[in-house]
């Protein structure tokens, strides 16, 4: 997950020189620490991609047990949500450049050992001990990523450079999984781990050749402390009617959800019968509803309205996920899984944005962590019951069941002050 670290009396990147906002700014494509980072954040988000379809191959390819993949994927959302409380504090004091190298480097170690193991053999342990480690390293590249990029561009090509990266990080989710699935089709899934773990090395070794410029430094210099600034972010929540309104309706659509991804992998290879290839194909239409969802958000709210849209885009999720364990066909499975993400993008994109609307720029980065913390923390139980019951009772049933409890969310929202939002 990835969200704004910014703190009270603190700039949230680096800044320029008195003199650079006298200039005109030099196109993005003509400014070679951006171009180079840009680079480095497309192969990053490639990578990742990778491991979203690898890992759970892996576990399904040596265990045929949707419940061990679902327990992965708990462990490994788990850790990103403890990573996430520290997270904002840790970038607030490291120097970032640094940060993000290191990151890279960690994971590119950590994913390089799997396929090196699986050469001798399966060992489905190293998994629950890798991937909690590189999701939690993850999160603090997250956080980090965000607040660098002010520091290459300035204020005043923020937005389109943010548009860039997402554009093409949207693009990686697309060919990510697509390739991913290729690869594991024809060598198998422990090699795609090696191509991610060799993404990672790249990114790492581009970063290294970008410039940031010096970061700022408040104006009393004073550092609150980790308790304290999660305490802050939470009283606003719990103050703000919309927010704590939110929060609690994400809690249990996160706790519904997160394990969706293993019941798509495990639907399409043990109950349809289909390769790798499958998967990575279905992942990558998915892909595509997310990048829909995202440009249709803002025309979507701005006609609806944003408890309207909110609701709708959480019932279709619901709807999308309660048909995905029934769907017999490949292109049906593969429709309901871009409608679903499409409709994810949308309420996620409204909550964000209302989010940042509303909140005060001092609080923003400890409201964010605070909202993501309380809104992911019941999510790794989640994935882990919806798996195990789905290997118990088969994935249709259970696929109605969390369905049923999306549609749910959404009508109580219509009874909220999110309505009126």
């Amino acid at each position: 997950m990835a969200y704004e670290a910014r703190r009270d009396g603190e700039s949230d990147g680096r800044t320029a020189s008195p003199s650079s906002d006298d200039k005109p700014p030099r196109p993005l494509w003509r400014q070679r620490d951006f171009a180079v980072f840009w680079a480095a954040q497309t192969l990053s988000v490639l990578g990742d991609s990778f491991a979203l379809i690898a890992l759970p191959l892996l576990v399904l390819e040596a265990t045929g047990s949707l419940a061990r993949m679902g327990l992965l994927t708990a462990v490994g959302g788990a850790a990103a949500v403890v990573a996430a409380v520290f997270a904002g504090v840790v970038v607030d004091r490291v120097d970032r450049r640094r940060l993000l190298i290191g990151c890279d480097l960690v994971r590119l170690v950590l994913y390089g050992v799997i396929p090196v193991v699986w050469l001798f053999g399966p060992q489905v342990w190293l998994l629950y001990a890798v991937l909690p480690l590189c999701e939690a390293v993850g999160t603090l590249f997250a956080v980090g990523y965000v607040t660098v990029v002010r520091s290459l561009v300035g204020t005043g090509q923020l937005t389109e450079a943010n548009g860039r990266l997402n554009a093409t990080a949207a693009a990686a989710g697309v060919l990510g999984p697509l390739c991913a699935g290729m690869v594991a089709a024809w060598t198998g899934p422990a090699a795609a781990v090696g191509v991610n773990a060799a993404s990672f090395g790249v990114s790492a070794l581009c970063t290294a050749f970008v410039r940031f410029r010096a970061r700022a430094v408040g104006a009393d210099g004073e550092r609150t402390g980790l308790w304290r600034d999660l305490r802050t972010g939470v009283t606003f929540l719990r103050g703000h009617p919309v927010l704590r309104t939110l929060t609690a309706l994400l809690f249990v659509f996160s706790f519904l959800t997160f394990g969706l991804n293993d019941l798509i992998i495990y639907h399409l290879k043990h109950d349809l019968g289909h390769g790798d290839d499958t998967v990575g194909t279905v992942m990558a239409v998915g892909a595509l509803g997310t990048i829909t969802g995202a440009l249709l958000v803002a025309r979507a709210r701005r006609r609806l309205g944003f408890g309207v849209t909110w609701a709708a885009a959480v019932a279709v999720c619901g709807l999308a996920f309660a048909g995905m364990g029934w769907a017999r066909d490949v292109p049906v499975v593969a429709a309901l899984s871009a409608a679903f993400l499409a409709c994810v993008a949308v309420a996620g994109t409204c909550s964000m944005s209302l989010r940042q609307e509303v909140t005060p720029e001092p609080l923003l980065g400890r409201v964010t962590a605070a909202f993501w913390t309380l809104h992911y923390s019941a999510a790794p139980i989640g994935a882990a019951v919806l798996t195990w019951a789905a290997e118990h009772q088969g994935t249709a049933p259970v696929g109605v069941a969390a369905g049923a409890g999306c549609v749910l969310i959404a009508i109580t929202a219509l009874f909220t002050p999110v309505r009126r939002a």
